[in-house]
């Protein structure tokens, strides 16, 4: 039953396809074409990775809590804007809402006034002859509503209470606009992962909570709402916890008489599990991460940052493994430094972050640099390429990671 749920699931998961971006701090001017249902971004300290991590945070955040917040929470324009240039912050989405449905492509610009941000520009258009089923500049416009909105349907023209808002996520929350509705679901549930194993060592207040939070701070709520509602799976989850931390025998969380929440580890061969603040970090973060991707009604996008800091090197290749395994639920985006982790990917699944001449970010696919699909046929690992200095980019004491 559950994997019939599972299946079902996945033929109504949206994909993200491709991401361009303007003027974001060192996102001059970036396209990502062909994203994969795990994509992950390698490149030298400085390269943009963290940059293009918080492009995802951004724009989930202006749907989960508006732009203003999201734009004073990173310094205005003053910080945000691609140093020197001009002209407002672009993002250009393009996704499908299912397998094989027609491409959406999503526009918004955004700039700023004397008052704070505006939404200077927004539409989203579909299909191999696109048409406009949402088009909005200042806050004003029109949409098609509708499961199917056609070029001749009837336009109904729409104005916002301000130009600060978003029309996709404003008219959105309407049953009449389905379409703008599964697009604004689609980006204010992003969960973007800034996990640390000293986040999961904390007594929260006792209660079950569903999901993970972006630091893993709620873990053991987490894990009391699995042991309440999918105790079998999180039987499973910690089997496949102990498969890579042998000695690990159980997880326990405890209520304490205050009403916060305990999580214990026991492990062999000791008789009595120990508190959460004396496990390994490795060992919390692998647990959580096994959480967030095992969850039985899992999240549509995870974005996670850095996953191999206090994991050990040989765990990294199960924990790629695992987020592959999740992509037919889940789209994940992945920044790392890690040969460990690359060496379990495919050479379309990575891309590798750079410095051009005059600082900006750009970005090669490993698939798309000389030789490189040659090497993995011959039995090469991408990590071990990289490494090695077969990459055309990426290398740190090269021309800030730019092209030998």
């Amino acid at each position: 039953m559950e994997h019939k749920f599972q299946q079902d699931i996945a033929k109504k998961q949206p994909r993200l396809e491709y991401l361009g971006v303007e003027n974001y701090r060192a996102l001059k001017s970036l396209e990502l074409k062909n994203l994969t249902a795990l994509t992950v971004f390698l490149g030298p300290n400085g390269s943009g990775k963290s940059t293009l991590f918080d492009v995802f945070a951004f724009l989930s955040e202006c749907f989960s809590i508006g732009l203003r917040q999201a734009w004073d929470k990173r310094g205005r324009f003053r910080e945000l804007r691609t140093r020197g240039s001009m002209g407002p912050l672009k993002f250009i989405l393009k996704y499908r809402e299912k397998p094989n449905s027609p491409l959406i492509t999503y526009y918004i610009a955004i700039n700023e006034t004397t008052r704070g941000p505006v939404v200077e520009a927004e539409w989203l258009q579909q299909g191999s002859k696109p048409f406009r089923f949402l088009d909005f500049r200042l806050g004003e416009g029109f949409v098609l509503s509708g499961e199917a909105p056609f070029v001749t349907d009837i336009r109904m023209t729409e104005k916002l209470e301000s130009a600060e808002m978003l029309a996709v996520n404003t008219l959105g929350q309407f049953a009449k606009h389905p379409r703008l509705s599964a697009l604004r679901r689609f980006i204010s549930t992003w969960h973007l992962s800034y996990l640390t194993a000293d986040n999961t060592r904390g007594i929260p207040d006792a209660g079950p909570q569903e999901y993970l939070s972006q630091t893993g701070d709620n873990l053991p709520n987490v894990i009391q709402s699995f042991r309440e509602q999918y105790p079998q799976r999180l039987d499973n989850i910690i089997d496949r916890l102990r498969r890579n931390v042998p000695r690990i025998e159980r997880v326990e969380t405890d209520i304490l008489t205050d009403g916060r929440l305990l999580l214990r580890v026991k492990d062999a061969p000791f008789e009595q599990p120990v508190l959460a603040k004396y496990v390994s970090d490795g060992t919390l973060k692998m647990l959580a991460y096994l959480m967030l991707l095992h969850n039985p009604e899992p999240l549509q996008f995870i974005g996670i940052e850095e996953p191999e800091n206090h994991l050990h090197p040989r765990l990294l290749a199960e924990l790629c493994e695992e987020c592959r395994n999740a992509t037919a639920q889940t789209q994940f985006m992945v920044t790392s430094h890690s040969p460990f982790f690359v060496n379990g990917l495919r050479p379309e699944e990575l891309w590798v972050l750079y410095r051009d001449e005059l600082g900006f970010t750009q970005a090669r696919r490993a698939s798309d640099m000389l030789g490189i699909k040659e090497f993995i046929a011959a039995g090469a690992l991408l990590g071990q390429l990289w490494i090695e200095g077969y990459f055309e980019v990426g290398d740190p004491l090269t021309n800030n990671g730019g092209p030998r």
